[in-house]
């Protein structure tokens, strides 16, 4: 079991199945190699990965307890083949049990799901990184209100996974207006949002920083960079996770007229 304290990440995983679409990847051709970079930047291999994802959500948080869970196709309008994209990595029921210790201890009710698979927001990036598919993922849903401070709670609760060899992992985007990509008007509006969330992130001062992102709304541009803040709440899950430890950005892409970032806490 890996002893050194994880990272965590907030991974901007880009539209729908990209890497399986040869017109797509091109346009994520820096995200791809930044992904497939990351786990160069661990001290050693995860025993497991913990994934939030910004395509599930329920009325209470939920960790997917399949041993072997299926695809989730959570897409539309895309070629045929990427409804048969294959990722067969285990699921993690024994690391469920202890999210589910962890989060009761913390007075958060959490739920089960037997029959949650794997959609993009944990494919995509999770194939990049780790293409042979060999360490278990344990997926661990948004609660559906959105409520940023629950968000960070739970995180929180999380936190001493990182000393356990688990890799917690935020799945999303800065920018999530799909109303907006490809359009010359939303680039000023993504990237005043993303230029607000890189200070907020690399505010030095933890409680300063949670305190930024429960209120983002109030940011530059926030709701037309996010309707609806589906993929930015796991950012909240992972600010709570990093506890005291700094944030800054991995990287940012520009793909669809606008900004995608990826940060980090705890660089080792």
């Amino acid at each position: 079991m890996p002893t050194s304290r994880l990272p965590v990440f907030f991974l901007s995983h880009g539209g729908g199945p990209w890497p399986w679409i040869e017109q797509m990847r091109g346009m994520y051709a820096r995200t791809a190699r930044e992904f497939a970079a990351l786990p160069g930047r661990l001290p050693s291999k995860p025993a497991a990965i913990l994934v939030v994802s910004g395509h599930w959500e329920a009325n209470e948080f939920t960790v997917a307890t399949a041993a072997r869970p299926p695809m989730e196709y959570d897409y539309y309008g895309f070629p045929e083949h990427t409804y048969h994209i294959r990722y067969p990595a285990p699921g993690a029921p024994e690391l469920a049990l202890r999210v589910r210790a962890l989060l009761a201890g913390a007075g958060v009710n959490v739920a089960e799901d037997a029959r949650r698979g794997f959609d993009h927001g944990v494919f995509v990036p999770l194939s990049l990184m780790y293409p042979d598919a060999d360490v278990p993922i344990l997926m661990l849903s948004m609660k559906s209100n959105y409520d940023p401070a629950e968000h960070l709670r739970l995180g929180r609760a999380l936190a001493p996974l990182r000393d356990q060899g688990v890799l917690i992992v935020g799945s999303g985007l800065t920018y999530h207006n799909m109303r907006g990509f490809g359009r010359d008007e939303s680039t000023p509006a993504a990237e005043a949002f993303e230029a607000w969330l890189n200070c907020a992130i690399a505010e030095p001062d933890a409680g300063a920083r949670n305190a930024l992102l429960a209120d983002w709304e109030q940011a530059p541009a926030a709701r037309l960079a996010h309707p609806r803040e589906d993929h930015l709440v796991p950012l909240m899950v992972v600010a709570g996770a990093a506890g005291d430890d700094p944030g800054r950005a991995l990287f940012v892409d520009h793909v669809m007229k606008v900004p995608m970032a990826s940060y980090e806490f705890g660089a080792t």
